[in-house]
């Protein structure tokens, strides 16, 4: 049985075309024409990836996408009308795992719905490592959580992906577009301050925790996960 995947867009010709052409290369679908819809459709059939129009009715695409990463880390590919860079910054905000602008050619759709699910470990393929134990530190991203000196810490989807992605490869240096495109995924053109945004909010969390390691700058190329 292929990928389901949830389509969430309220023109009835984009969803059926997108429909007809999933299925052709082997994914079952469902679509939702508005937002509430989604969200129920969502809960409901547990799809392995969502594709999520921006203007819709009921509740629109950032309503939906904050209502699924309440509790999900559900791969999400926003799809929208606009080509803004302010959309492509809420949408790494709020844990889009991509973006893509209408029109789009539906070849380009499905090589990035392949992408987004080879890199989230959600096409089947066995992540080598999902748990990484460092001093007075755990970040599991089977269950999501982040230990800090035994205790469990409220951590959003992003910022547990980009201390995984730190952690995985002690004191390699990531620049912060690297970071952008291998942990966002975003064809991103925007204000690169996003990954410094996330290291921050990281760093309040792990500051003083242990002098085993540390999440260092390095300045003028960008961060890296640094282990003594």
């Amino acid at each position: 049985m292929g990928k389901m995947i949830l389509i969430v867009e309220d023109d009835a010709n984009i969803s059926e075309l997108v429909r007809m052409y999933l299925e052709k290369e082997g994914y079952e679908t469902r679509i939702a024409g508005d937002g509430g819809e989604g969200v129920d459709l969502f809960r409901k059939v547990k799809p392995d990836l969502v594709l999520l129009d921006i203007m819709l009715p009921v509740m629109d695409g950032w309503g939906v996408l904050r209502t699924i990463r309440q509790d999900s880390t559900t791969p999400v590919i926003m799809l929208t009308a606009k080509g803004e860079t302010n959309d492509k910054v809420q949408g790494l905000k709020h844990g889009a795992d991509d973006y893509l602008t209408k029109p789009f050619e539906m070849k380009e759709l499905l090589a990035r719905i392949e992408a987004v699910l080879r890199r989230t470990g959600a096409d089947g393929d066995k992540p080598k490592a999902r748990r990484l134990t460092f001093d007075k530190l755990v970040i599991d991203l089977d269950s999501f959580e982040l230990i800090v000196d035994g205790k469990r810490v409220e951590t959003p989807p992003k910022e547990m992906e980009l201390l995984f992605h730190l952690a995985s490869s002690p004191n390699r240096v990531y620049t912060r577009n690297q970071l952008l495109d291998e942990v966002w995924g975003f064809d991103y053109f925007g204000d690169s301050r996003t990954v410094d945004v996330h290291v921050k909010r990281l760093r309040e969390k792990l500051e003083g925790v242990s002098d085993k390691w540390s999440l260092k700058t390095v300045w003028g190329v960008g961060y890296k996960f640094e282990v003594l």
